[in-house]
């Protein structure tokens, strides 16, 4: 279960998988082209929008997001028989995972013994949790039970287990040695797994979203609507995580009834061999992106030319076809909506704002918390080392997965709800969901520590004694909870929008398919005419299904929020200019004045 083995793949079966994938990218990359066309005219219209009032009132922190490295001994199963083995673990800040044979190796910088990257795992610390999960994975008839082999698990059982579980990768089987530990690793891990799995999710380039659009148009041509988890981690591991989706049953059906071993070293067998097969697939995907980089490049420099100078023209006709397009599906839409829609939207409405208010609550305690912790430590005239300390640890708040968990789990509260709201929609994308609602809580933390530092650095001066420069912080913190506040009623509004969005749309856009996709021809040669690729009939079709559903989302925001439909632009901006390059690199703690 730990280091990685030879391939179980032999060279006929690499060639399979290599076709499979070549075949993937001759049918994505058209479709990501048109979406790239797509994407730039919605950020150039973007553009002509005048955003006076949408402004954000935070400044927008420049640091990454990121996972705070943490490392330490573990013991790991791993081996052929497994046996539980002493390990140095590290944690990376991209989210990798690294074990080493002991600490000294690591300092020494040896090579590891093992790394993952954590997109998609989930931590289990229940051993029996995770023994029925192997159970499951491979079921054997009874008869088979009684010839299993002696299980290392069942012989030694672990006190305080960390099982990473994986869809379509090994599992990685470690163990603390106290339960303290055993906490510290997860909430790690768990923040390892997000940073990863929502990588496109945070991105503002209209590449991101084109290929997140792609891959949703890619999927919903194969008859596949519902928004699920597949679209966590980088392009090359959504890709891959699409293609497995659809080789898993063919691998069931053919490979699983020859392997070796029975019960669940029948499944570990079972999960290192998808290992293998993902690996390769990886590799395949990650090979073609990178081949398509150019071009992408080229592409998105000639499109931004060519639309910036047609883009009032593409607007109007889009207006155009929009209006006329409208007027045929119109009675099949409204009928849908009052249906389908209509019974079901005030209940998750207000469920989605119960999760990212409880969530953003947190935030703004856990802020309050750290910005009075500042003016106390200034009124009690501290030693400039330990006042360094204390804003030091003020600016990594939002990367600290211990005082950040209360919000994380205030996010998580609401998950078995949800999933019960929407299931009926095929929505099965909960934990990208609550991913998005940890990220948001994360990011906007981030935001208020740096307005916070970023004001206290221009109204502290050396001029000012200890109590006045506490009471100069006294206003800057009213300053940025009004700040925190106003934008967070904004992102409430964009977070709920946008996922209601992912699970209505395709749910919708499947209803509709039998009867109205049958008129898209017709009103293709006026789209076709224009010989624009950032306009197509169905990327028209799906623009005005979703102002219909927005129609109905943004009146029930209304009720629930009592406020008028005005949300913060989407890449955010700031209430003063910041333009230090080096931003990154720094912490505010070292850029203060009177915080020295």
């Amino acid at each position: 279960m730990g280091g990685r083995p030879s391939s179980p793949l032999d060279k006929r079966q690499q060639q399979h998988l290599k076709g499979q994938v070549d075949a993937l990218m001759k049918n994505f990359l058209p479709q990501y082209r048109v979406q790239l066309a797509a994407s730039v005219l919605r950020q150039i219209s973007r553009e002509l929008v005048p955003q006076e009032l949408a402004q954000c009132q935070l400044l927008h922190s420049k640091k990454l997001p990121r996972v705070r490295e943490h490392r330490g001994p573990l013991i790991q199963l791993q081996g052929h028989p497994p046996q539980w083995q002493p390990i140095f673990c590290v944690l990376r800040g991209d989210g990798r995972l690294e074990w080493f044979s002991h600490r000294e190796e690591y300092e020494n910088g040896g090579r590891p013994l093992g790394s993952a990257a954590l997109t998609g795992y989930t931590v289990l610390t229940s051993q029996r949790e995770y023994l029925h999960l192997l159970d499951t994975l491979c079921p054997d008839s009874p008869g088979d039970r009684t010839q299993e082999e002696p299980d290392p698990l069942l012989e030694m059982p672990v006190n305080f287990p960390l099982f990473l579980q994986h869809p379509f990768r090994r599992h990685l089987c470690f163990s603390a040695a106290t339960g303290e530990t055993q906490r510290v690793w997860r909430l790690a891990l768990q923040g390892g797994i997000r940073l990863r799995g929502t990588v496109l999710q945070r991105s503002q380039a209209p590449a991101a979203h084109a290929f997140l659009d792609a891959i949703r148009l890619y999927r919903q041509h194969k008859g596949h609507f519902g928004h699920d988890d597949t679209t966590l981690g980088s392009d090359a591991e959504v890709l891959t995580a699409v293609l497995m989706q659809e080789l898993l049953p063919v691998l069931q059906a053919q490979i699983q009834t020859g392997l070796r071993g029975t019960g669940r070293a029948r499944a570990w067998a079972w999960t290192e061999l998808l290992d293998a097969v993902h690996a390769a697939v990886l590799a395949g995907a990650s090979a073609g992106l990178r081949s398509f980089q150019p071009e992408k490049d080229e592409l998105l420099a000639a499109l931004d030319r060519t639309i910036r100078l047609d883009v009032d023209h593409l607007l109007s006709l889009r207006e155009q076809v929009s209006a006329k397009l409208l007027t045929e599906v119109q009675g099949p839409l409204e009928s849908c909506l009052r249906r389908n829609v209509d019974a079901q939207l005030p209940r998750l409405t207000q469920t989605l704002l119960n999760t990212v208010e409880a969530a953003l609550a947190a935030v703004q305690t856990l802020l309050v918390q750290g910005m009075d912790r500042l003016s106390r430590h200034l009124r009690g005239s501290p030693s400039s080392t330990r006042l360094r300390k204390e804003v030091y640890s003020f600016g990594e708040m939002p990367w600290d997965p211990e005082l950040m968990r209360i919000c994380y789990h205030e996010a998580e509260q609401s998950r078995g709800h949800l999933g019960q709201l929407v299931a009926a929609f095929g929505f099965s994308g909960v934990r990208s969901l609550v991913f998005g609602a940890q990220d948001l809580s994360q990011q906007l933390m981030a935001d208020a520590v740096a307005t916070f530092l970023q004001l206290a650095d221009q109204c502290l001066t050396t001029a000012l004694d200890c109590i006045q420069a506490a009471q100069q912080l006294e206003k800057v913190r009213g300053r940025v909870l009004k700040k925190f506040q106003s934008d967070s009623s904004s992102a409430q509004r964009r977070f709920i929008r946008g996922w209601q969005i992912c699970i209505f749309l395709p749910f919708v856009l499947s209803q509709l398919e039998p009867s109205c996709k049958a008129e898209l021809p017709e009103f293709e040669g006026e789209v076709l005419a224009v010989g624009s690729p950032a306009l197509t009939i169905e990327g028209i079709y799906e623009d005005v299904i979703r102002g219909a559903l927005l129609q109905r989302i943004d009146r029930e925001l209304k009720k629930a929020l009592g406020a008028s439909d005005v949300s913060c632009a989407p890449n955010g901006c700031s209430e003063v200019p910041w333009n230090q390059v080096e931003a990154d690199e720094e912490t505010e703690a070292q850029r203060g004045t009177c915080l020295k």
